[in-house]
C-alpha cells in the first residue's frame, strides 16, 4: 500500500551530492514530491528532507543505496506521525485587490501575513501543511495571483536519537 513517507538523509557537503541522491530514487522510477536541503544542527553535515508516495518495501530500499553512496553519513525514512513538519508559501498579488477588504480577511482567516507592501503588488507569507497553503492559494486566486512558490517540506522527528550520537557510534 502506498503511504506518504519522509526521508533524512544526512550527508558530508561534496559537490554532485544532490544529483547523487535523486538517481537513485530515478533508477527506482519513484517520483519526489519535495526536496530541501540545508545544514543540519552538525557543522558540515547537510541534510536533504525528501517527500515521496511509495511503498514501505521501496522505501526500505532506498534507504538501505542511500547509504551505500560515499559521502552519505545516514539515512532515515518516517511516516507523518513520526516527524512534525511545515512548508512556506509566498503568494504575490497586484496592490489594488487591498481596497477590498475580502483580501484582507482571506489573509486572516489563514493565519497568513503580509511581508512586502509595494506600489504595484503586495507578498504574503503562510507556513503551514500543503493542503492549508494550497486552500490559501484558491481562496485568492479571485484577487489575481501574479506569483505563487511553495517551498519543500521541513521537518524535525519526534522519536530519534540526536545525530550526534549516530555520528559517533559511525567513527567507532
Amino acid at each position: 500500500m502506498e503511504k506518504t513517507y519522509t526521508v533524512s538523509v544526512f550527508t558530508e557537503n561534496s559537490i554532485g551530492m544532490m544529483n547523487r541522491i535523486t538517481i537513485i530514487f530515478t533508477r527506482r522510477h519513484l517520483n519526489i514530491d519535495s526536496i530541501t536541503a540545508s545544514e543540519s544542527e552538525v557543522k558540515g553535515v547537510f541534510r536533504y528532507t525528501i517527500v515521496l508516495r511509495t511503498t514501505k518495501e521501496q522505501v526500505e530500499k532506498v534507504i538501505g543505496q542511500l547509504e551505500k553512496v560515499i559521502d552519505v553519513l545516514k539515512a532515515f525514512v518516517h511516516e507523518d506521525a513520526q516527524i512534525v513538519h511545515q512548508e512556506i508559501a509566498l503568494y504575490k498579488i497586484k496592490t489594488d485587490a487591498l481596497t477590498n477588504g475580502d483580501v484582507e480577511k482571506v489573509i486572516r482567516q489563514h493565519h497568513a501575513r503580509i511581508l512586502t507592501v509595494d506600489r504595484e503588488f503586495i507578498v504574503i507569507e503562510k507556513t503551514g501543511h500543503v493542503e492549508e497553503t494550497q486552500l490559501l492559494f484558491e481562496k485568492l486566486q479571485p484577487f489575481g495571483v501574479l506569483e505563487f512558490a511553495r517551498s519543500g517540506r521541513v521537518a524535525v522527528t519526534k522519536p530519534m536519537k540526536n545525530l550526534s550520537i549516530y555520528l559517533d557510534e559511525l567513527a567507532k
